[in-house]
């Protein structure tokens, strides 16, 4: 799934903050510095971010459009 770009509960734009969001978390830094350089502080926010998960691959895995072994 792709993330959203609005926040569920308060409306805040997120959508262009996970790239980078993934980035950081790829170099081992801390959640609350992370959180910090993005200028996220509600909890809300942070939720949408930390619990996405990208279900893109699976779901190409049973396209009709994969290479079958048929």
């Amino acid at each position: 799934m792709i993330i959203p770009v609005r926040c569920f509960t308060c409306g805040k734009v997120i959508g262009n903050k996970y790239e980078r969001y993934l980035e950081l978390t790829e170099q081992e830094v801390s959640k609350d510095e992370i959180f910090r350089e993005l200028n996220l502080s509600r909890y809300c926010c942070k939720r949408m971010l930390t619990t996405h998960v990208e279900l893109i691959d699976l779901i190409l895995e049973y396209s009709e459009n994969s290479e079958s072994s048929d």
